[in-house]
């Protein structure tokens, strides 16, 4: 079936690995699927209104844990979309697996590297500005349009649902909350312990 969706993602949450990772596998093996990749940074979220943004603020300062990352995908997804999905499963990998520093640009580099990104490339977009503006305007609008709180976010049409998988690569438990996205008699379903 034909889908056309955006997931919100920082590279700082679990849960925005498994669904992101899900919905990278699906379209690897062959899912028809319009997907668009949304960089939501986790750190803008607890901004006070008000005050400086988290990409307005110099790098490692207060409130910007996760941006430089965000950063880097937003340059690879619009300049070099053909490696943006290894690039992107990549440093979720190098974040959960290796408890790698997202927001060091020779972690950044090794990662973009080995997804065959080109670095330079980055670099350049990332110093003229064009990332940091996707990234304000991307987050900005996820929250006015379709009030995003958090990462996963499904958006389809005018629909959104922020969502907790449990399990990484499973596909079927992502179909089934893709079908549930326009199901509207059902607003909160939330555990109140996590089974296991």
């Amino acid at each position: 079936m034909q889908r056309s969706f955006a997931i919100t993602y920082d590279y700082l949450c679990p849960f925005a690995r498994i669904v992101n990772e899900a919905v990278v596998e699906a379209l690897d093996d062959g899912a028809p699927w319009d997907v668009r990749f949304r960089p939501f940074s986790l750190s803008q979220s607890h901004i006070e209104p008000g005050a400086a943004a988290a990409w307005d603020r110099p790098a490692g300062s207060e409130m910007t844990r996760g941006v430089r990352a965000l950063l880097w995908s937003v340059a690879v997804r619009d300049d070099q979309p053909d490696v943006f999905s290894r690039f992107h499963v990549n440093l979720f990998d190098a974040r959960h697996e290796d408890a790698a520093d997202v927001d060091d640009p020779e972690v950044l580099a090794t990662v973009a590297s080995a997804a065959g990104v080109d670095v330079a490339a980055v670099d350049a977009s990332i110093a003229a500005g064009r990332a940091r503006a996707v990234l304000a305007r991307e987050h900005t609008e996820a929250v006015d349009r379709w009030a995003v709180f958090g990462v996963p976010t499904l958006i389809a049409a005018d629909d959104a649902v922020f969502v907790r998988l449990m399990d990484r690569h499973n596909r079927r438990d992502l179909e089934r909350v893709l079908d549930m996205v326009h199901w509207f008699d059902l607003n909160e379903f939330k555990r109140t312990r996590i089974p296991r």
